[in-house]
């Protein structure tokens, strides 16, 4: 077995690169200190209360003049013509990227998100001539991650891969460090992937009916492991106790790959896991597929039903993969950098990789994922409510 490298380890592509200086600081007012300079001297020189009162005056009078002229200046520095807003939008792109790019997976090596995500930098590596750099910062349901976007340089070369978790934890995490729709700009809704219900092969069912059946009968047996508190596989794993009036122990583990492990291993006995984790495991015979949760069947196990027409009708979630910038990057770097991400998934090479896994290639505009967040954020929040999910 290969094994993949730890949380928070950087997966090099290429040769790293300086980042830009910063810009200057702003200069110190010398004028407005030689002015202080002068009402003191006359003040003494006068030495007299009229002295004092004028050279008072001076210098109150004269300094506010002074730091209004400076503000003006100031606002005018800091205020560019639409002409000088669009240069600087152009420049913002002019050359990107001239080093490598960092883009940040919210779960450990060995899940969907990088399985999702490789090709795709792959691909970015030979278009951009710069590398792409996978660094894995799991923990709190991609939180973690999220934060560390928020902190970085809106300049193009940190980005950051999100499931639908990122419109999950708001409704489970009441105290989250950033804002899920102010802190970051959309990129793109690069693909979409089936959940599917998996078992071990000791567990007595073969049909969702059947694990229904098994489960009433047996509240206590079943355990089902999940990806992460608050993540979408343990949402749905919610959903199925509800929809199915069952009882089942929710164990969490730090993302889908130590999750499938604890599953073949016993330690658990069922789970909602991305098709692209779980693929390799079910093809080998150590996990027994029961039923997909999106809405259709999968091309790449057509013969697996979905959860909706095994008995429990409406029941249906689909996971979603994107990239996302820090907020205030430029709108002109972050289109074409949404360019560049849709262009490499249609690359036939991207495209089949992706869809061999079983994701289903979207790609769309920064304004079409900014859209389906909101509305995924809506949704979530009303299914957290009603299922009662809360944080172990």
């Amino acid at each position: 077995m290969i094994r993949p490298p730890p949380a928070g380890r950087r997966v090099r592509a290429g040769v790293a690169a300086a980042r830009p200086s910063a810009p200057p600081a702003a200069p110190v007012p010398a004028l407005l200190t030689a002015l202080r300079t002068l009402a003191t001297a006359l003040r003494r020189s006068l030495g007299t209360a009229l002295g004092r009162t004028l050279g008072t005056a001076l210098r109150r009078t004269l300094g506010a003049a002074l730091r209004a002229a400076m503000a003006t200046a100031t606002v005018v520095v800091l205020a560019p013509s639409p002409a000088q807003a669009q240069g600087a939008q152009s420049g913002a792109t002019s050359g990107f990227p001239n080093k490598p790019v960092r883009v940040i997976i919210p779960y450990p090596p060995g899940g969907s998100g990088e399985l999702f995500a490789r090709p795709i930098a792959k691909r970015l590596t030979d278009v951009w001539g710069q590398n792409v750099l996978l660094d894995f910062r799991s923990g709190a349901g991609g939180t973690i991650a999220s934060e560390l976007l928020v902190q970085a340089a809106p300049d193009g070369y940190t980005l950051l891969v999100v499931l639908a978790a990122h419109a999950i934890n708001p409704s489970l995490y009441p105290k989250l460090a950033y804002d899920t729709i102010k802190d970051f700009a959309p990129v793109t809704m690069a693909a979409t992937l089936p959940l599917i219900l998996e078992t071990h092969p000791d567990v007595p069912a073969k049909t969702v009916a059947e694990l229904i059946d098994y489960a009433r009968k047996n509240p206590k047996a079943l355990n089902f492991a999940s990806a992460g508190n608050g993540n979408t596989s343990h949402l749905t794993g919610e959903l199925f106790k509800t929809a199915a009036k069952v009882q089942m122990q929710h164990v969490p583990y730090k993302g889908s790959g130590p999750a499938i492990v604890a599953l073949v291993g016993g330690e658990v006995q069922l789970m909602f896991d991305s098709l692209s984790s779980s693929l390799a495991q079910i093809q080998a015979g150590k996990l027994r597929p029961l039923a997909v949760a999106s809405a259709k069947r999968s091309p790449v196990l057509p013969e697996i039903p979905t959860i909706a027409e095994s008995g429990l009708p409406g029941f249906v979630v689909e996971p979603w993969y994107g990239f996302l910038a820090p907020a205030a990057t430029p709108k002109a770097l972050v289109a074409k950098i949404s360019k560049d991400i849709n262009d490499a998934l249609s690359h036939p090479e991207t495209r089949a990789a992706l869809e061999k896994l079983g994701y289903e290639v979207k790609g769309t505009t920064p304004e079409g994922f900014d859209a389906h967040i909101r509305s995924e954020l809506k949704r979530w929040t009303t299914v957290v409510k009603e299922s009662g999910a809360k944080i172990d």
